[in-house]
This record gives structure tokens, C-alpha cells and sequence, in this order.
């Protein structure tokens, strides 16, 4: 398996996980746009009045996952959160969240909520 379809893995893992714990994907792999400062958010989910803008990072340990979310990305990220809000107005009341699912192989999975914020 090529890193690609690893990473593509994680990410159908990693809804599959929010949605064992109560979270419906509203969209997955959001891009704002070609060409912006924004980027991709690998899925947005729902629960109640809860927007998780979720990043999903595969590596070798949790460890180096986690710190493959860079400070740089983790602007990005919000940027593209606030494009998605002003492309969705429906969600405007709802309270927002950014969290880190880190998948290693064979399967281990550690999810962390706010793992950061604006």
C-alpha cells in the first residue's frame, strides 16, 4: 500500500470513528479553492450545535503524527474553516471545534478535541 492510499485509508478511518461517536460528515476533503491560502479540511463533521473541522495525519507513531500538524497548517485549516462558514451560513450558530485524529498501522487511532483554536 503506497502512501497515498494509506493516507486516503486513515481519512475513511478516521470518519468511520467520528461517526461510531455520534458525528454525521457533512463534507469531506474541502478545498476552498485552487490557487488560496486556505487548503483542504479532510472532513467536516456535525453533532448537535458542534462543528469539528477535523486533520487527519497518518505516520509511523502517534508521535510523529502529531507533530506533522505545523503551525503553518494549523492556519490553513482555519482559514478554510472561515471560507466554509461563509459559504454555509447555516452554521453560523453552531459552536466550532478543530481536532487531530492521528492514525498509526497496523490500527491504532488517538483522536484529540481542540486540539487547537483561532
Amino acid at each position: 500500500m503506497n502512501s497515498y492510499v494509506r493516507g486516503k485509508f486513515a481519512e475513511f478511518l478516521a470518519r468511520t470513528y467520528m461517526r461510531l461517536h455520534g458525528f454525521r460528515i457533512i463534507t469531506q476533503n474541502y478545498v476552498t479553492g485552487r490557487g488560496t491560502t486556505a487548503g483542504e479540511i479532510d472532513f467536516i463533521a456535525k453533532r448537535g450545535k458542534l462543528l469539528v473541522f477535523a486533520e487527519v495525519k497518518q505516520r509511523t507513531t502517534l508521535e510523529n503524527a502529531a507533530y506533522a500538524i505545523t503551525p503553518m497548517q494549523r492556519q490553513r485549516l482555519i482559514r478554510g474553516a472561515k471560507s466554509f462558514l461563509k459559504n454555509n451560513p447555516q452554521y453560523a450558530v453552531y459552536d466550532l471545534r478543530f481536532d487531530a485524529i492521528l492514525i498509526t498501522f497496523p490500527l491504532s487511532v488517538c483522536h484529540i478535541p481542540n486540539a487547537w483554536s483561532e
